[in-house]
């Protein structure tokens, strides 16, 4: 599972970015060195921590969250992230999974 607990009030989630994607895409599964992680896919290229911040962007979105409530906790350089959510809803779990089923085609 893509979910960490960290503290009552934040979870920590897996990501795996594919940047200089067509369109920004979130869905999908990928076992990466952090687990089983979603895919985000997005427009934006690896340079300057655009994609990143894309990824932050999109996650929040999916998540249905405040940008302000997704922050990058580790992987700012690499492909396979992890995203702290401060805030979560009480269905983040079941919102993750939900994600990682779905297809993004």
């Amino acid at each position: 599972m893509p979910r960490r607990p960290s503290h009552d009030d934040e979870v920590v989630i897996a990501v795996r970015v594919k940047p200089g994607a067509s369109r920004t895409r979130v869905g999908g599964r990928h076992d990466g060195p952090h687990g089983s992680a979603v895919v985000l896919a997005v427009q934006e290229r690896a340079v300057d921590g655009r994609a990143t911040e894309a990824a932050r962007r999109a996650l929040a979105e999916a998540l249905g969250v405040s940008k302000a409530d997704v922050s990058l906790r580790s992987g700012a350089a690499a492909r396979d992230k992890l995203f702290t959510v401060h805030h979560p809803p009480s269905d983040v779990d079941e919102r993750v999974g939900r994600l990682m089923r779905d297809d993004p085609s």
